[in-house]
């Protein structure tokens, strides 16, 4: 009976052997994959990326469609946001080097002065506070200081439109982050409330998860088919946002003020992330009319992207299941990948607006008004995926 069982145990041990040994290499073949997915992820960011500097080698240089405006507009502001996204995984010296000399020029200061309240002239700021946070220079947060503390003296109802909150919120969330004063996250969930929950009787349907554009688009506004009518990257501004300020609010340690304000943020995401998880093309894409196929049904980008970015971020803090959301940023990312040319032009950009309607048609090799914000949303996106895939 002993050499029964000894001889059962030989077998047993040389089974499971023979099954580790063969797990080993999956495994080294599933790590294999998935750091060469990686590589060309940040390869496509890269080029990408190239290709905008190319483009624009003088980043002081004003834009001209329609009229001259100063380089630090909202547009190149989000462009700088993806730009620090990409430094963050893929530290190039020249990434710095052309983001200082963009600020440098603008003496760091909000677009159009210190004393602006309009969330499209502070989105350059989240850059500035960003170096800062590399460098101590105070320079870098002088004059973004000033600027808050005079809009905090104002009023809360700043935020007419859901862009505008991408645009300012994280702002105020950095410079909490940098000086930990709650004053400020303080006042951007004010202005994130009023326009939530007040203006026009509250810009986000919770029983949707989703956002209307601005007052123009409450109901009774409806699309031709009679769906709702919310616009893919004024929805994806306040996801990529949500992310962002929750970011710099875990930075630090959490009063109970700070935790509520966390919480009620992730409440938001996970209402967010079930209701863009449902309305997901087969392709990957979403609709530019998230929840109306028949309205401009085509591919586009930059509110897919910034679904990505959030996604992914929801994945790797937890906040999302990995099983129910990972396949969705495969397929995301599958699209997005499909929008970049050979020479790192990016199709299916919609140009600028403010519903599914601007800038159409949106095709692969029609050149937006502004190229920026579009090649900003895709390397946000694009960074928070490799960053998923290489555990980053």
């Amino acid at each position: 009976m002993k050499r029964i069982c000894f001889a059962g145990l030989v077998a047993t041990l040389l089974s499971v052997m023979l099954i580790v040994a063969g797990a080993v290499p999956a495994h080294a073949a599933r790590k294999a994959d998935a750091e060469a997915a990686a590589a060309q992820v940040l390869a496509a960011a890269r080029l990408a990326n190239a290709y905008f500097m190319q483009e624009w080698p003088d980043p002081t240089v004003p834009t001209f469609v329609k009229r001259e405006r100063s380089s630090n507009l909202w547009t190149r502001g989000v462009y700088y946001e993806g730009l620090m996204a990409l430094y963050a995984v893929c530290p190039d010296q020249a990434y710095l080097d052309y983001t200082d000399r963009w600020a440098d020029f603008h003496r760091w200061t909000t677009r159009k002065g210190e004393r602006t309240c309009n969330a499209d002239d502070q989105c350059c700021a989240q850059t500035y506070l960003d170096r800062y946070m590399m460098t101590a220079d105070e320079r870098m947060l002088a004059h973004v200081r000033v600027n808050l503390e005079h809009q905090m003296q104002t009023h809360h109802r700043w935020w007419t439109w859901v862009d505008a909150i991408q645009m300012a919120m994280p702002v105020y969330s950095k410079m909490y982050r940098i000086t930990a004063d709650e004053r400020y996250l303080d006042h951007a969930m004010r202005m994130y409330t009023w326009t939530r929950d007040t203006l026009a009787g509250g810009l986000f349907n919770e029983q949707e998860g989703l956002w209307w554009r601005d007052k123009d688009y409450v109901p009774p506004y409806k699309e031709a088919d009679g769906a709702n009518c919310y616009w893919s990257r004024g929805c994806g501004w306040v996801y990529a946002t949500l992310v962002r300020v929750l970011d710099d609010i875990n930075s630090r340690p959490m009063s109970r003020q700070v935790r509520a304000y966390r919480e009620r943020l992730l409440a938001d995401f996970r209402s967010m992330s079930q209701a863009l998880l449902a309305c997901q093309r087969a392709d990957g894409f979403w609709n530019v009319s998230l929840l109306s196929p028949v309205t401009y049904g085509g591919p586009e980008l930059t509110g897919t992207t910034l679904f990505l970015y959030g996604m992914c971020w929801g994945i790797r803090t937890g906040v999302l299941k990995r099983s129910a959301y990972l396949p969705a940023c495969q397929r995301a990312w599958m699209a997005a990948r499909q929008c970049v040319h050979p020479n790192g032009f990016l199709g299916y950009v919609q140009g600028t607006g403010k519903e599914p309607a601007s800038a159409q048609p949106v095709t692969f090799n029609r050149k937006p008004d502004f190229e920026d914000y579009g090649l900003g949303c895709f390397l946000l996106g694009a960074t928070a995926y490799y960053s998923l895939l290489s555990n980053r």
